[in-house]
């Protein structure tokens, strides 16, 4: 009999698993509580309990090529960095081609998940799911989770003294759609994630004024880097990677300065981060904005008064009509009994960032949880990869004693919380566990066979389509789909070529 697999939810990570398991022979099942797929990337005008919620205007972080599936690029004529609508059509389509459609159930909610009295044997899971009202239980041989970290809003009030005596309005980003209820308003963005960069910059169009306050500080990247090209091309390279990961620590430290520090100095706009080491925010309007005092950065709140508001170190109150808390989000499994997965200062602690590590049987995987720097779906996808063949049985390099790993052991012996350990090496990761299938491309076997495609892999921005070429899963349109990378790029920018005879307009 076929091995069965629950999959939570179906967004990004839900598809990709779903299809994974058909591609090593599994027979999944894929539950999502509400009545359609695509997870957060499904914009709606009105928020949904416990669904992540996007505004209206998002774009994706990560340009195409670099954020695709490695089987399947997205359609050429695709813009380089996708705005939400799009962004869904791609799923769409992925979920059609492989065939993951019929294997969702729509509006069916996870209740629970249950070791069975047999798991240390079997490593089976007792299954609960409710559909209109109705309480179904299922025996299932392996659980995927993939309920994403964006649904539980935190806004932590208790560290905001006097906001209750606050007059003005206040809500969690994820209340927010559209700058409208700005207009003519005194805006507090409290925050510095990506969201709350991009609610000021959107805010500063129709308010009277934007203030974003950040007790740590955060580096900004522009979508467009270097000569115009999409900054994760530039900067998620084999070569790149290859030289921020051997540097000498304060050498690496330099580097990453420098490159930040490039396009603007951060100290002289009230950006440079405390730490060094925070996921970089991209936008490419942050800048100019500061510089043409539509926007201003603030230190931390130390608290709120009736209509305004104290700022650490400034003596002046700063009068406030809306507060936007960008505070970020929980992780939580409320199907979970909480010894499963220890979900501990937002974090919960996996092995490799998937498996539960004290499982007697690795029949678990938690998918997605985790931001590098750089395209979340190959990520997941290559997550969903590993943890079927995990589940099949070909445990493959996997060290035994799931508990002994020098990868965890050494990010705390340098006090790197869990947190902050994979925000910076996307490639490193992609490669460790690309490494663990046998699917990590050989640039000195290419070197051999094909130098050309060698000198793209480890010089050209490392795409998705790279772990496809050689191991389990290999795809014969892997190698086409990286010499075509650039056309894919340009195609949809290049949309006027200048002709030859000159002309006065």
């Amino acid at each position: 009999a076929r091995m069965r697999v629950a999959v939570v939810g179906a967004g990004v990570s839900g598809l990709t698993a779903t299809k994974c398991c058909l591609d090593e022979g599994l027979e999944p099942t894929c539950f999502e509580r509400s009545e359609d797929i695509g997870g957060l990337w499904r914009y709606t005008e009105h928020i949904e309990a416990s669904r992540p919620s996007i505004y209206a205007s998002v774009i994706s972080n990560s340009s195409k090529e670099m954020s695709a599936f490695s089987d399947f690029p997205y359609p050429e004529d695709f813009p380089v960095f996708l705005p939400h609508a799009k962004l869904l059509d791609y799923l769409r389509r992925y979920a059609s081609h492989f065939g993951v459609t019929e294997h969702i159930k729509l509006g069916t909610t996870v209740v629970s998940i249950r070791k069975r009295p047999d798991f240390a044997t079997t490593g089976q899971w007792d299954v609960v799911t409710e559909a209109d009202g109705k309480h179904t239980s299922h025996v299932f041989d392996a659980v995927m989770v993939c309920t994403g970290n964006f649904s539980e809003p935190t806004i932590p009030l208790h560290s905001f003294p006097g906001i209750k005596r606050f007059k003005g309005q206040y809500f969690h980003s994820r209340q927010y759609k559209r700058p409208d209820v700005f207009k003519g308003k005194r805006v507090l963005v409290v925050g510095m994630g990506n969201s709350g960069v991009d609610i000021a910059v959107e805010a500063s169009h129709v308010a009277t004024k934007v203030t974003v306050s950040t007790s740590r500080g955060a580096w900004v990247l522009g979508r467009v880097f270097e000569h115009g090209y999409p900054w994760d091309v530039v900067f998620n390279t084999r070569l790149m990677s290859l030289i921020r990961n051997n540097l000498p620590g304060p050498l690496a430290r330099a580097l990453i300065d420098y490159t930040v520090n490039k396009r603007f100095n951060h100290e002289n706009y009230g950006l440079q981060p405390e730490k060094r080491y925070f996921l970089p925010v991209l936008n490419d309007d942050l800048p100019s904005y500061i510089l043409t005092g539509r926007i201003t950065i603030k230190p931390g709140v130390k608290e709120f008064k009736d209509n305004s508001v104290v700022f650490h170190n400034c003596p002046e109150e700063e009068p406030i009509d809306i507060v936007v808390f960008c505070t970020g989000y929980d992780v939580s499994f409320p199907f979970l009994e909480e010894e499963i997965v220890k979900v501990e200062n937002k974090h919960a602690s996996l092995y490799k960032y998937v498996f539960p590590a004290h499982l007697q049987k690795p029949t678990l995987a938690v998918l997605g949880l985790i931001r590098p720097l750089g395209g979340i779906m190959p990520v997941i996808e290559m997550q969903a990869r590993w943890a079927t063949r995990v589940f099949k049985g070909r445990r493959a390099n996997m060290s035994s004693p799931w508990k002994t790993d020098v990868f965890f052991s050494d990010s705390l012996r340098f006090g790197l919380s869990f947190d902050e350990v994979l925000k910076t090496e996307w490639l490193a990761y992609l490669d460790m566990l690309a490494s663990f299938i046998g699917a990590k491309p050989s640039v000195p076997r290419l070197l051999l066979r094909d130098p050309q495609l060698a000198f793209t892999v480890f010089f050209g921005p490392c795409t998705p389509y790279q772990y496809r070429l050689e191991g389990p899963g290999r795809w014969e349109g892997a190698r086409q789909a990286i010499r075509t990378q650039w056309d894919r790029l340009l195609k949809p920018t290049k949309t006027r070529v200048p002709t030859s005879t000159s002309s006065p307009y």
